[in-house]
């Protein structure tokens, strides 16, 4: 029987992200109930929602089409206000538009753009590794760090918006966003799921964030 006292967690199930792991760091960092699925009902049910995200960008809409999911995740998140979080490739979807592959049309839930990362031919792209984190104004979710800041990315394309978006950058060659929210909608670029103690450390303040949304 489902715990009603529990936030309740839906993680995006389109066929395109480490589903498992981002289950695995929720559970270990709060008490919340979490599903994994593309379930119509179940999405509207959920008090908040993770948008995973590894791989191409054309695929991945292609995917959230297939399953029917564009409207009725627009419904839960633009007009019910539902808290949502978009992790590395699902940040990206975010925004209204990808270069990669030529050119893709996102869910436009943010105004901005994706475009690749042009660095200096000492930098590799994709870009796989550790990065500290610039913040660049104040935030919930990296409230505590202190002066450790370190996440792990992997990508090779980058989130072009608005500073008035961008909660954080990052230095590779020159800076990129890490970090972006507008309003009730929340982009990590980096994998919280895979960057130790700060990744289950902003994983945690999405959910304290999530749960006092609720009663705002």
């Amino acid at each position: 029987m489902l715990d009603t006292s529990k936030l309740r967690v839906l993680i995006v199930d389109y066929g395109v992200g480490n589903v498992q792991s981002i289950r695995n760091a929720l559970l270990h960092v709060a008490d919340v109930h979490v599903d994994i699925s593309s379930d119509h009902d179940l999405i509207r049910q959920s008090d908040c929602l993770i948008l995973p995200g590894v791989g191409a960008y054309r695929d991945a809409m292609s995917n959230l089409r297939e399953h029917d999911l564009i409207e009725v995740l627009g419904e839960q998140v633009c007009q019910q206000q539902k808290p949502v979080l978009g992790v590395c490739l699902g940040m990206q979807l975010l925004f209204e538009h990808s270069e990669e592959g030529g050119g893709y049309d996102g869910l436009g839930w943010i105004k901005g753009s994706v475009k690749y990362m042009e660095v200096d031919k000492r930098y590799r792209v994709p870009h796989v590794g550790w990065n500290d984190l610039i913040l660049k104004r104040e935030s919930t979710f990296f409230e505590g760090l202190n002066d450790d800041r370190n996440f792990y990315f992997v990508h090779g394309y980058h989130v072009v918006c608005a500073d008035e978006f961008i909660l954080a950058t990052f230095e590779y060659g020159r800076e990129f966003a890490a970090a972006v929210q507008c309003q009730n909608i929340v982009g990590m670029q980096f994998h919280p799921e895979r960057s130790h103690s700060n990744g289950l450390h902003a994983m945690n303040r999405f959910v304290t964030w999530a749960r006092s949304s609720l009663y705002a």
